[in-house]
């Protein structure tokens, strides 16, 4: 028995606990396909964690984050273990706190309509328990049969109906937490007032242990209609994506698959019954086993090279956009399906009929049990999600291709597409670098070659204007690059660990790095004009300090508007967005859409912010939530990247939802207000 299992059990002797062995190695890592190149090479485990333990109430966390606290141990909040980018990664030290037996939903209420959940509730037995009420979350991971609520939450997961539905940050209500002193708080979403649930969304189990959540439900969609489109290159593909979403469309799925995604998507069997024999990887052509995929990808350059040309696109038969809409008759379906093909066919695209999509529908999980067989046969194989404006988009999934193509086979699909941007999500399958092999061996080559793949590709993607996820969350293994991407905004998530775990024993080591980085000198501003706008995106880059009735003069011209309504008073768009966007339309009414893409700020203390431009906040605590409607307690906004909208354009309304936008503080949120201000 472990020291700090003994001491566990006699502080705590109702809680189920263990220190087995194979419980500690079950539980010492996530999915991160890096871990699977070490358990190759004979490394199970880079340690393993003091004990696990599960507690079944919120109660019972509350006893063990404070026992933890007085004791000085860590504390890892674990769902189901099925993040890939390293988020679980225990000392040993370390308490791992299964969730899992905190499987209750609460309630359910059908006015609003919501759902209370207990944070341990897998996801498709949630979704499942929905439909029989004749509602849906809408929230489908390609996880689901894997993952938990809390888990979604602590990556701040996207399904596959984000375009309709939102991220799962679109869902949430309100949190029950238990914050690193051992408090439970109830933090709910406000609009003109401090909102602290965002921070806690995306904070991978650095901020609290969530341990219940309130989630936004949908009527279950009654009909579905499915298409499909070729294109003679990607570009055109995602343009007329783009087209649907920015005209007002919000099909429950819309994908795009690059020429060589879109050739293995249209040969890719149906779904295996359970009594069928094992397949192989989609990766793996007829006739090729492990040792020719060896050879074929230990020098991929010149193989991606002539995937990318223009010729042998047309010899893969091009791109595909596939779509489904979900309506509450096979009417409205069909209405949406109509007007998203005018769009598709007037940008080039060749109708395919239903059948693709139909078939993507059937088999939309699978993929996610494909990888073994690559790691059995000596290879690698990852999947990387950015995301980007439409404006960037061309150029991060060009520089993301190009980064991985000398160590990698590199397809790429276009998912979780909104008006502003969309997410690229690339899948890559790789060998040991030849010369590294001969000097390492296989293994180490292996996992260098794959380092350096990730290094590369992340560089990429940001240095084209993308931002470093869209929906896996950082973990430890996009932390390295937090800095390039956050800048001093590092260290306001430094100062919020201080605030919401004073002594720092929720899940250390991950998002952020434990040392603290070199201060940040900031750049020199270029000159910029007070208005910029990008109409391929649909924002605008406006002044902090710019008039709010100058801006809309200045989007008139270009046959465009803010929307800002009865702007409550506000003077600039500054105050407008520290009011909280008074006017501005209801949040709820459209998921898939936001107000504020991106933002430069001035904090209290002084620390330059500086979120750059995305369709959904992705890195870790969404810190637009310490000046969107904080009315300046934490700082002044100094430049925002504003969504506008064409004056004629047409928007979409989800279903109502009825809950209080805009709850009084409760005692609990008060003082992680006060403790942040401390900490900043």
């Amino acid at each position: 028995m472990t020291g700090i299992s003994r001491d566990l059990r006699a502080a705590l002797p109702a809680m189920r606990t263990s220190d087995d062995d194979a419980d500690r190695l079950a539980y010492s890592r996530d999915l991160w396909p890096r871990h699977h190149l070490a358990v190759r090479a004979g490394r199970p485990a880079p340690g393993l964690p003091g004990a696990i333990a599960w507690p079944e109430s919120t109660d019972d966390v509350a006893r063990l984050v404070r026992w933890a606290r007085d004791r000085g141990a860590s504390l890892v909040p674990f769902g189901a273990g099925s993040g890939v980018c390293a988020g679980v990664l225990p000392r040993g030290d370390a308490i791992v706190v299964d969730l899992k037996r905190m499987g209750r939903i609460r309630r359910i209420d059908p006015r609003a309509p919501c759902v209370e959940v207990e944070a341990g509730h897998m996801g498709l037995p949630l979704e499942r328990s929905l439909a029989r009420g004749g509602f849906t979350l809408g929230h489908f991971p390609s996880s689901i049969l894997c993952s938990t609520v809390g888990g979604w939450i602590a990556a701040r997961s996207a399904g596959q109906c984000s375009s309709r539905y939102g991220k799962i940050e679109d869902m949430v209500v309100a949190l029950e937490c238990v914050t690193g002193a051992g408090e439970v708080v109830e933090l709910r979403r406000r609009t003109s007032a401090p909102d602290l649930v965002p921070l806690v969304v995306g904070s991978e189990g650095t901020l609290a242990v969530v341990t219940a959540a309130t989630l936004r439900l949908h009527p279950a969609p009654a009909a579905r209609a499915f298409g499909a489109w070729s294109f003679a290159d990607t570009r055109r593909a995602w343009e007329a994506m783009r087209a649907m979403l920015q005209d007002g469309l919000r099909p429950a799925v819309a994908r795009v698959y690059d020429p060589l995604d879109a050739r293995l998507a249209r040969h890719a069997r149906p779904a295996r019954a359970a009594t069928d024999p094992p397949r192989r990887s989609g990766l793996h052509a007829p006739g090729l086993g492990g040792a020719a995929l060896r050879v074929l990808l230990r020098r991929p350059g010149a193989l991606s090279a002539l995937i990318r040309s223009r010729v042998a696109e047309r010899a893969l038969g091009g791109a595909m956009l596939l779509v489904v809409f979900e309506g509450e008759d096979d009417a409205a379906a069909q209405r949406d399906l109509l007007r998203a093909r005018g769009t598709a066919e007037r940008a080039t695209g060749t109708w395919l009929g239903d059948g693709p999509a139909r078939a993507w529908l059937e088999r939309r999980y699978a993929v996610s049990y494909r990888q073994a067989p690559l790691f059995a046969d000596g290879l690698f194989v990852d999947t990387m999600e950015v995301a980007a404006p439409w404006s960037r988009v061309g150029e991060v999934y060009e520089a993301v291709r190009r980064a991985l193509g000398g160590d990698a086979l590199v397809t790429a699909h276009f998912s979780h597409a909104y008006p502003d941007g969309c997410c690229i999500y690339f899948s890559f399958a790789g060998s040991a670098d030849a010369a590294l092999a001969a000097d390492r061996g296989w293994d180490a080559a292996c996992e260098a070659t794959y380092d350096r793949a990730w290094r590369l590709a992340l560089s990429a993607a940001t240095g084209a204007g993308g931002v470093l996820a869209h929906h896996h969350g950082v973990g430890r293994s996009k932390a390295p690059r937090l800095q390039a991407e956050l800048g001093q905004g590092i260290e306001v998530v430094r100062a919020l660990m201080r605030a919401f775990d004073p002594a720092r024993i929720l899940n250390p080591g991950n998002l952020v790095p434990d040392t603290p980085t070199a201060p940040e000198r900031p750049a020199a501003a270029p000159a910029r004009a007070p208005v910029e706008i990008d109409r391929v995106s649909l924002l605008a880059s406006v002044d902090g300090a710019t008039e709010l009735g100058a801006l809309e003069r200045v989007l008139g011209e270009a046959g465009l508007t803010l929307r800002a309504g009865d702007a409550g008073g506000a003077a600039s768009v500054g105050d407008w967005l520290a009011a909280g966007a008074p006017g501005a339309r209801d949040r709820w009414l459209d998921p898939a859409d936001q107000i504020v893409a991106g933002l430069e700020a001035t904090l209290s203390g002084g620390r330059r912010l500086r979120l750059r431009p995305a369709p959904r906040r992705s890195v870790g605590p969404d810190l637009t939530a310490l000046l969107l409607g904080a009315r300046g307690r934490y700082g002044r906004i100094d430049r925002a990247w504003l969504r506008v909208h064409r004056v004629e354009g047409a928007r979409p309304t989800s279903a109502p939802f009825e809950h209080a936008r805009d709850p009084a503080p409760n005692a609990g949120e008060a003082a992680i207000l006060e403790a942040i201000d401390r900490a900043l």
